[in-house]
């Protein structure tokens, strides 16, 4: 077996110049997974190759794969994902992934960019004061959630209220409301944070629904959970199909 021309093609795309140490001691291993994850895979995608790479790169922080992160995150900028986008994945991790995992990949990204003569911190992208977070938070609960946000509110045992309020204010409004990147695309990182995540089937659930009034259909979603197979293996894979089966219609 050798590496296909397709798969060689797309990973230069990515990684120009480059050359694997793992063709020299894993030559059958990389023989199979650059044709499956370079070639097979990319033939059934509908998303463009930024898109593509954000969502892994989610994915990938969700996985606590930092080093296989870092690689990719440099082919992400190799293809148009600019510092300001690959910075609000990063962030973005934070409510959905815990600080705990995000901390090693902020000291990497920063490495990352500093190699590559980006001045940092980059420009701010926050929009909310403290006294509009919460608000500005439940908006977008009830543009993506509509009225099952309030009927969260109205269930929540009465210890429990302040996690409801933390969701608005800091998960949704700290965080969702910021610019460098869309809600629609921010909803489909939430995907790939939670499809990589595993147990988080409910909450895959609720966010299947929000990507559907973001606008990203099922075949989006279908194709993002395609491309982050090779990264997060068949059970995650499959355990997230069957939300999005469950959720859309085909």
């Amino acid at each position: 077996m050798a590496i296909s021309e397709e798969a060689q093609r797309n990973h230069d795309a990515l990684f120009p110049n480059h050359t694997s140490t793992l063709k020299v001691t894993d030559p059958e291993l990389i023989e199979v997974f650059d044709n499956w994850a370079f070639d097979e895979v990319l033939r059934e995608s509908v998303l463009d190759a930024r898109t593509r790479l954000m969502v892994q790169l989610a994915a990938l922080i969700a996985s606590h794969a930092v080093n296989e992160y870092r690689v990719m995150l440099g082919g992400a900028l190799n293809v148009g994902v600019t510092p300001v986008e690959a910075k609000e994945i990063l962030y973005q991790a934070v409510p959905y992934v815990g600080m705990a995992k995000v901390f090693d990949f902020i000291h990497a990204t920063n490495e990352v960019l500093k190699a590559r003569g980006v001045p940092l911190p980059l420009e701010g992208q926050s929009t909310t004061t403290p006294e509009s977070r919460r608000e500005k938070g439940l908006d977008v609960q009830r543009r993506l959630f509509g009225d099952t946000v309030d009927q969260l509110y109205k269930k929540s045992p009465k210890d429990q209220l302040h996690i409801q309020a933390f969701l608005s204010a800091n998960c949704f409004g700290d965080y969702l409301t910021r610019t460098g990147l869309d809600l629609k695309t921010r909803e489909l990182l939430t995907v790939s944070m939670l499809a990589a995540l595993g147990g988080c089937e409910a909450q895959l659930a609720g966010h299947v629904a929000g990507n559907l009034a973001a606008g990203n259909d099922r075949k989006v979603l279908v194709s993002t959970v395609t491309h982050l197979l090779p990264f997060i293996g068949y059970p995650r894979t499959l355990n997230a199909l069957r939300v999005i089966n469950e959720g859309t219609s085909p």
